[in-house]
């Protein structure tokens, strides 16, 4: 084995715990990076290629019936490779010994032909057979069997137009559609369920033989939706056609769209952050730990060793940890990656969730952090070997001795000898005590943005379940139905509060930016489901005009004053120019909101309401759904808990479990940041302090010289560490702003405590290992070394 070879090993058995220290941290970015990013290229991969297989369709539109002979017309619009027609309808459902409601969509399925757009991919059983008598036959979501225990055999009951139907599970399936499943953009794999029945036996129950009420088009290579759609809405128009879209608003689209965009940002950003903060740390720990080995280099470099070979000795010593660091980051963050997506497997619907490492993503991690190592490794030694050995055999010459700020300032008397000897070393060497801090407070900066998810999560449901919906039960009518009803529910056992609103959909347009949603018309002055902005801000409904969520308002790209186009899409679709009178920003969704009898009044209609809030005494929830079943005006009815509960086991759920790895993560770089800049500032002042204890110093007072600095440098880094993870955080917050979701910039006090701790016992823990090496100093040894 060759002498620097020797020395190597040498070096790394007396430097092991800060070698380790660098490994985890290098393993902490690579496996952030790693974890996170094959999550967001696993879902895009998985998408991608069911979409393909299962020939997911581009253009989609909903009317109310059209016969099967406007087919051929729709088979000829220019840009559409392929046409297809469907038959769809939503019904209660109904599970033996289950009391939550239960809403299906029942899809029609022409069993004799094969299936040319959104193929339903056949998971267990067998496909659906044509219905003669008895029970019709039906497949099944998969999350909704899942969730309630179904399985080929099974038996449910459907009410198909009033009318009780026994449908026989046969089956269960996966269509693009609903690769994420639930109603309103919320997550609810309990609550709905979709059913693909037999076309002809949807068709005869609706009076809907010989039509359809779906269309669903795949375009031709080179073709673009907008003249597509446009040419669909003028054929549709006749037959009660809403306004066709594209699949940037097909719901499980989006949904699935916008988690991906969400684990794009948080695996983008982040594990950079991480990454930078290893090659970082890399550069200062390395830069000074060659610089205490100044003597050795000198004696190599007498011996005949030239700059090439002594530079290459110490990039493999940088090479062995960053190796170590790097397979370790590998690893861990290859099964975390596959956890991770496992976690998106109970809520996106694949054939197969694929999971992959890309060699891309290798490259990138080992490229950066072999880039950052090398960088170091140069640095560090470039001014060594450049000097002659004599010289750096030498010890360097001393620092340049002037007063210090505090003797500048007169200040000198309110500090201790001991406290002015640590603030002359720091403020000697602004450079390195200032990336010192620097690098603390970015250690705290990550622990904060690791950590400070769990107060947004509890922000956002405490505002959405507490202050803004303030009702028990949520209820959608069959129709718009007179406002009357209100008191027929109130009537209903253990109702204590009753608040109808009325919800119509339309298409704002402003300009050349449009939206296609429901305009909400609330009551005067709603207690039951409020409007509530950031700030806990309560608003009303405007008489005149909407008013707009922020995420809306942008992307129509108005602001109060403004007027904009309100296009009805249902009954007589008129157009009425609306003045843009407010906007707020909310949490949850995009929506416009109005006064109920306004929109009435727009409307020419009397006061009607298809939307209730009711109130309930505490613990008859379940009581009234079983009685809100037996209503026939009554489609779905829903309890907050239940809403709530899909949002916990859900969306919170991912986000929260991403936060804990981040934080984790966060903490290991917060340690190794803090513990080696404690050892190297040992190592460099190892002379120093056993001159002080030779002078008489005692050990504590030794140890305080060096444990001073250190405490200060916390000190400092923990307001701006504060600081950078505040802003951190808030840059994170703006790029994962969706349509579904505002993630409110909150960071509790416990969070920024908890990131402070974390700091604090590194350098605790540290103190204590540094004081120990201290007390334990060869006295002899090092000031021998010195001459």
């Amino acid at each position: 084995m060759k002498a620097l070879d020797r020395k190597l090993l040498r070096d790394l058995r007396l430097m092991w715990s800060q070698a380790l220290t660098i490994a985890l941290v290098v393993a902490s970015g690579v496996a952030g990076f790693i974890t996170s990013f094959s999550a967001y290229d696993a879902l895009s991969w998985s998408r991608d290629l069911y979409y393909a297989d299962a020939r997911f369709a581009d253009v989609f539109a909903t009317l109310k019936r059209a016969p099967l002979s406007l087919e051929r017309q729709l088979q000829a619009i220019p840009g559409a490779a392929h046409v297809e027609t469907s038959l769809a309808q939503v019904v209660p459902i109904n599970i033996p010994n289950v009391a939550d409601p239960i809403v299906g969509s029942l899809i029609g399925l022409d069993a004799r032909a094969p299936q040319r757009l959104n193929k339903v991919h056949l998971r267990s059983g067998r496909m659906i057979e044509t219905h003669t008598a008895g029970a019709i036959e039906a497949l099944v979501s998969e999350g909704f069997a899942v969730a309630r225990q179904l399985k080929p055999g099974d038996r449910i009951h459907a009410l198909v137009n009033g009318k009780r139907e026994e449908l026989l599970m046969v089956g269960i399936a996966l269509s693009p559609e609903y690769i994420f499943a639930g109603m309103g953009g919320s997550p609810d794999q309990r609550g709905f369920g979709v059913f693909w029945i037999d076309r002809r036996a949807l068709g005869a129950a609706y009076n809907m033989e010989g039509a359809f009420n779906q269309v669903a088009v795949r375009l031709s290579p080179g073709a673009t939706e907008g003249p597509v759609i446009d040419h669909l809405n003028r054929l549709l128009e006749p037959y009660g056609g809403t306004r066709a879209h594209g699949r940037d608003l097909q719901m499980s689209h989006m949904i699935l769209n916008s988690e991906i965009k969400e684990q794009r940002v948080l695996g983008t950003v982040l594990p950079s952050i991480f990454l930078a903060v290893a090659g970082f740390l890399l550069n200062v720990v390395l830069s000074r730990q060659i610089a205490t080995q100044r003597e050795q280099v000198a004696a190599l470099k007498a011996l005949g060793y030239d700059n090439l070979s002594i530079g290459l000795h110490y990039l493999k010593l940088v090479m062995v940890i960053v190796v170590v660091g790097v397979a370790l980051g590998l690893g861990l963050g290859a099964l975390m990656g596959q956890w991770f997506v496992g976690i998106y497997a109970d809520v996106f619907r694949f054939p197969e969730l694929r999971y992959r490492v890309a060699p891309v993503l290798i490259i990138s991690a080992v490229g950066v952090t072999v880039f950052a190592a090398v960088l170091a490794t140069l640095n560090a030694i470039r001014a060594t070997v450049r000097l002659a050995p004599a010289e750096a055999m030498r010890p360097p010459s001393p620092g340049v001795y002037k007063p210090m700020l505090i003797e500048r300032w007169g200040l000198q008397h309110w500090f201790s000898p001991a406290a002015r000897m640590v603030l002359r070393t720091m403020e000697r060497r602004p450079l390195r005590t200032g990336l010192t801090i620097f690098g603390i407070a970015v250690a705290m900066a990550i622990v904060i943005t690791g950590a400070f998810w769990r107060d947004t999560i509890v922000v956002l449901m405490n505002t959405q379940f507490k202050e803004v919906l303030r009702g028990d039960v949520s209820i959608a009518l069959m129709e718009a139905t007179p406002a009357r009803i209100q008191h027929e529910l109130a009537k209903l056992p253990h109702v204590t509060a009753v608040e109808g609103a009325r919800s119509a959909s339309v298409r704002l347009v402003h300009a050349n930016h449009f939206w296609r949603g429901a305009v909400q018309g609330k009551t005067e002055q709603p207690e039951l489901h409020r409007i509530v902005g950031l700030g806990h801000q309560v608003l009303t409904p405007p008489l005149a005009g909407l008013l707009l969520t922020d995420r809306l308002a942008e992307r129509l790209q108005v602001k109060p004053g403004d007027t904009l186009q309100m296009e009805f899409l249902d009954g007589r679709r008129e157009v009425h120019p609306m003045a843009v009178s407010g906007i707020v920003t909310e949490m949850m969704g995009m929506n416009a909101y109005i006064e109920r009898r306004a929109l009435n009044a727009i409307l020419r209609e009397g006061d009607l309401v298809n939307q209730m809030t009711l109130a309930v005494e505490r613990g008859h929830e379940a009581e009234l759904l079983n009685t809100l079943k037996e209503l026939p005006r009554v489609a779905v009815a829903v309890s907050k808990s239940v809403m709530r509960k899909n949002i916990d086991e859900v969306t919170a759920r991912n986000v929260l479990v991403f936060s804990g790895i981040l934080t984790v993560f966060a903490t290991i770089i917060a340690i190794g940041v803090v513990y080696n800049n404690a050892r190297i500032a040992l190592a460099e002042r190892a002379w120093e302090l056993a001159s002080l204890r030779v002078l008489g110093f005692t050990r504590g007072e030794v140890s305080a010289f060096l444990l001073g600095e250190l405490a200060i440098e916390i000190a400092v880094a923990t307001p701006l560490g504060m600081l950078l993870g505040y802003l951190l955080a808030s840059t994170i917050v703006r790029l994962i702003k969706t349509d579904e979701f505002y993630f409110p910039m909150v960071i509790a006090p416990s969070t920024y405590a908890f990131a402070a701790l974390c700091v604090f016992a590194a350098g605790a823990v540290s103190a204590l290992i540094v004081r120990r090496r201290v007390d334990s100093l060869d006295l002899v040894g090092v000031l021998k070394t010195r001459e």
